[in-house]
């Protein structure tokens, strides 16, 4: 067994669920276990569980089971200790934050979550506690790593709604218009709509021209193509307080005369049963975040470049996203394709 000054670590997954969290948990957990030796507390919803110090010992029979488990058996919030003018905002949250940490014995915190959370880490960080970062998003958007655990079963699904949805526009000769999660990064978008084959897919990072998008469609139509798919994230620009799909849906049909339907696909695809790929990439974060606290090496994300799993420091996370670039390979070979980016 490898010695290690830190005894005693936790762990917390902040922010939206996705699958994959629990095979992270189980990582962490029983590599700091049984590697390590190291006693594992695991910290309820998120940050809350910190402010309100709800936590619990884990053994390495309750890490048993939970690698194929979708969302996350600690729970999780979208509390931001950080942030000001929220409900109880008289109570300095970092504060009690460092307080907990210090009472429950901590020696390392680990923090599995997206943006925000990878934000917060640094933030913590800053202030003195020893922290490790672990990315997941569906949106695959955390800047420092090629990619998130999450993200790759978000893509079996909506590709897999996407082939469903080619056999009912098939039949009945319509347009669908489908869309996947992503507020400011494209990825899923992309990848789901090449996969998919999907006709026109629109992303954040193209501006798009609703005109460009209906002579692309109409022409499709005139060149006897039976039926249309439309793949677009749902952040795109569209008007206040309109849906992505549902805009493009109206504007489409308006434009063309042509029958279409909108889907949104919603929170189906952060449910479920992470991939065989994520279960592995989440196992391989976990077990090198605590590599990580075994080393000191903390304030640290882990993150994957080129296959190969390392870290970055959440000093250079936090705040940054990280974009698909307009001359990405997958957008270039598609538009050589014949796939239409509204641009």
């Amino acid at each position: 067994m490898a010695s290690t000054k830190a005894r005693r670590i936790g762990i917390l997954s902040a922010g939206g669920d996705c699958p994959g969290i629990n095979a992270a948990i189980r990582g962490v957990g029983k590599t700091a276990i049984l590697e390590y030796g190291m006693e594992v507390v695991g910290i309820s919803s998120g940050f809350l569980g910190l402010i309100n110090e709800e936590y619990v010992t884990l053994d390495e029979n309750q890490l048993s089971g939970i690698l194929t488990l979708g969302g996350t058996i600690l729970g999780t919030s979208r509390e931001n200790p950080f942030k000001k003018g929220t409900i109880f905002s008289s109570i300095d949250k970092p504060h009690l934050i460092k307080k907990h940490y210090d009472e429950m014995g901590l020696d390392a915190l680990v923090c599995i979550g997206g943006n925000g959370t990878q934000r917060t880490a640094a933030l913590l960080a800053e202030g003195g506690l020893n922290i490790i970062g672990i990315p997941k998003t569906i949106d695959n958007d955390v800047w420092g790593t090629d990619v998130t655990f999450g993200f790759d079963s978000a893509l079996l699904i909506a590709t897999d709604a996407i082939d469903r949805l080619h056999t009912t526009a098939n039949s009945h000769k319509r347009i669908m218009v489908i869309e996947v999660m992503g507020h400011h990064a494209g990825w899923l978008a992309l990848y789901s709509g090449v996969a998919g084959g999907g006709d026109v897919v629109l992303i954040p990072e193209i501006p798009f021209d609703i005109d460009v998008v209906a002579h692309c469609l109409k022409r499709r139509a005139v060149n006897k193509k039976p039926y249309s798919i439309v793949v677009v994230a749902e952040g795109i620009p569209v008007p206040k307080g309109e849906k992505a799909a549902q805009y493009l849906a109206d504007a489409i049909q308006e434009k063309t005369g042509l029958e279409t339907r909108e889907t949104i696909l919603g929170y189906i695809q952060r449910g479920g049963s992470p991939s065989p790929m994520d279960r592995i990439l989440a196992t391989r974060f976990g077990a090198y975040a605590v590599d990580l606290i075994a080393k000191g090496e903390f304030g640290q994300m882990v993150s994957v470049i080129s296959n190969e799993v390392k870290s970055v420091p959440l000093a250079e996370v936090g705040g940054k996203l990280r974009n698909v670039p307009m001359n990405h390979p997958v957008i270039e070979k598609a538009r050589e394709m014949g796939v239409c980016f509204g641009d």
